[in-house]
C-alpha cells in the first residue's frame, strides 16, 4: 500500500476514536496487531485497543485526539498528538473531578496491506494524573 493510503488509515483510526466508533478500528487494524507499549492489563490484538479506548472514553467522554505533526514512509506512520478531555469517570483510581486535561504523546504505526500491524507509543499519563490532582 502507498504512504497516502497508510496515512488515510491512520486518520480513520483517529476519527473513530474521536467519535467513539471503536468497531471501526477493525477496518484499519490487523486482528492480531501487536502493541509494543500496551496499557496495564490491555488484551492483545484489536480487542485490546477497543478496551483501552472504551476505558479512556468512560473516564473522558469528550476525549479528543489531535495530530500535531505527522511523518510517513511506505510502511510506517509516526505522529505527535495532543489528547484533551473532561474527567467525568474514574481514571487510574481517581474519582471524577470535572477537570479538563490536556496531554501530549507520540505513536509509530507499522502497516501491512493498509492495516496497522504494530504500534509503538507513549503518552504523558503522569501529566494527566497530575492535572487530576493525583501523584
Amino acid at each position: 500500500m502507498s504512504k497516502d493510503q497508510n496515512i488515510a488509515a491512520q486518520q480513520r483510526m483517529g476519527e473513530a476514536i474521536n467519535a467513539g466508533d471503536l468497531d471501526a478500528l477493525d477496518e484499519v487494524m490487523s486482528p492480531d496487531v501487536v502493541d509494543h507499549d500496551p496499557a496495564p492489563d490491555q488484551p492483545a490484538g484489536t480487542q485490546g485497543f477497543k478496551e483501552f479506548f472504551t476505558t479512556m472514553r468512560t473516564a473522558f467522554p469528550d476525549l479528543h485526539v489531535d495530530v500535531e505533526h505527522l511523518v510517513a514512509d511506505d510502511e510506517n506512520v509516526a505522529f505527535a498528538y495532543r489528547i484533551t478531555g473532561t474527567h467525568q469517570g474514574e481514571f487510574q483510581g481517581i474519582a471524577p473531578t470535572g477537570q479538563r486535561v490536556d496531554a501530549r504523546g507520540v505513536q509509530i504505526s507499522r502497516f501491512v496491506d493498509g492495516r496497522i500491524t504494530e504500534r509503538w507509543g507513549s503518552s504523558d499519563e503522569a501529566g494527566i494524573i497530575k492535572q487530576l490532582g493525583g501523584g
